[in-house]
């Protein structure tokens, strides 16, 4: 059984229709070549070339490679790994169907196989650094094999997606067609990630959130640890904290995505509080069941998940307490964006 890394867009703009559809997309504009009449690897770089005028040799080899696998390498039975543009989360799926080529479906979908998704929104930090390095491949496809992944994913699934003891990996064989270059901001928002629940897990995390607010110019109240009354912290735009907006938040550090009731939940405990507005974290992530309520609620709540509350300590960081800085200390660093 080999694992297969497929992304959704640069965005995650197609991750809902891989869901949805179930099924895995090649979404690679206008490729409307059928891939069983391509006999080799070699021919389909030549294709390449010509369809869509590529001057660099090294940019059609790497398409080549990715675009590859789905007719030719990929097998009923093996798995799909999608990690979630939308929230810090992972899918996974088993391909149970042939390489399907569709040009009536449009472009960029004339390519797919079938999916059963038997795992949706897996926490990212539930992962070994090792194994969110290879998910962070700057590549639309590729096989995650390295440090033994497949028999360690395979064990997480069998331990409800938690780390069992005494999982060997073997040593780094690097090959050059499975030579990647990483998603660098990804690999960071890991490592801060990682960084965060440490020190902030449980009811620490109340705290963290009260001091973004706090930068971004709000009165706050926190209540004390224990009963909360269906909310975690308040905070007010006015400088006396009498003002609007007002905000109900709610602060989960499960282990787990949070599903509807909390949502639902929250949405009550505005009125009862005569909120404006709420603000659901869940450091976790959120269940499909969440997000597809996200419209509905758009004008009322609004939520965040680790990768919001990292975006707002970058954009707040210099009005963060020296206490916070010191717990996550940062630096800002600028670099050539060389990406071809």
């Amino acid at each position: 059984m080999s694992i297969w890394l497929f992304r959704a867009g640069k965005s995650g703009e197609y991750e809902n229709k891989f869901i949805s559809d179930k099924r895995i997309y090649l979404t690679w504009d206008d490729l409307n070549i059928d891939l069983n009449t391509v006999e080799s690897k070699q021919e389909l770089y030549k294709i390449l070339i010509n369809q869509y005028e590529l001057e660099k040799e090294k940019t059609a080899i790497n398409w080549a490679s990715q675009i590859w696998p789905i007719a030719n390498r990929m097998e009923k039975g093996d798995w799909v790994v999608l990690p979630s543009k939308i929230n810090r989360t992972i899918h996974f799926g088993e391909i149970i169907g042939d390489y399907v080529y569709d040009e009536s479906l449009g472009s960029p979908y004339y390519h797919y196989r079938n999916v059963r998704w038997f795992s949706l929104d897996i926490p990212r930090d539930r992962f070994d650094q090792d194994i969110l390095y290879s998910l962070g491949a700057f590549m639309t496809v590729c096989r995650i094999w390295k440090n033994n992944a497949e028999a360690r994913i395979k064990q997480m699934y069998e331990n409800d997606w938690n780390i069992p003891k005494g999982i060997p990996f073997n040593e780094l064989v690097d090959e050059s067609e499975d030579i990647v270059s990483v998603d660098l901001n990804e690999y960071i928002f890991d490592k801060i990630s990682e960084r965060i629940i440490q020190k902030f897990k449980g009811h620490k995390m109340e705290e963290l959130i009260e001091e973004i607010l706090k930068a971004k110019g709000f009165v706050t109240y926190r209540s004390p640890e224990g009963a909360d009354h269906g909310v975690d912290l308040l905070a007010s735009g006015d400088r006396m904290g009498f003002g609007s907006p007002k905000i109900c938040v709610q602060v989960k550090t499960t282990d787990n995505p949070i599903d509807r009731p909390t949502l639902d939940q929250l949405v009550g405990t505005m009125s009862n509080f005569n909120a404006d507005y709420g603000l659901l974290v869940s450091w976790s992530g959120f269940k499909t069941t969440v997000n597809k309520e996200v419209p509905k609620q758009f004008f009322k709540v609004r939520l965040w998940d680790s990768k919001n509350i990292i975006e707002e300590i970058f954009a707040n960081y210099e009005n963060l307490s020296d206490k916070i800085k010191a717990e996550i200390p940062l630096r800002r660093v600028w670099m050539l964006n060389d990406e071809d």
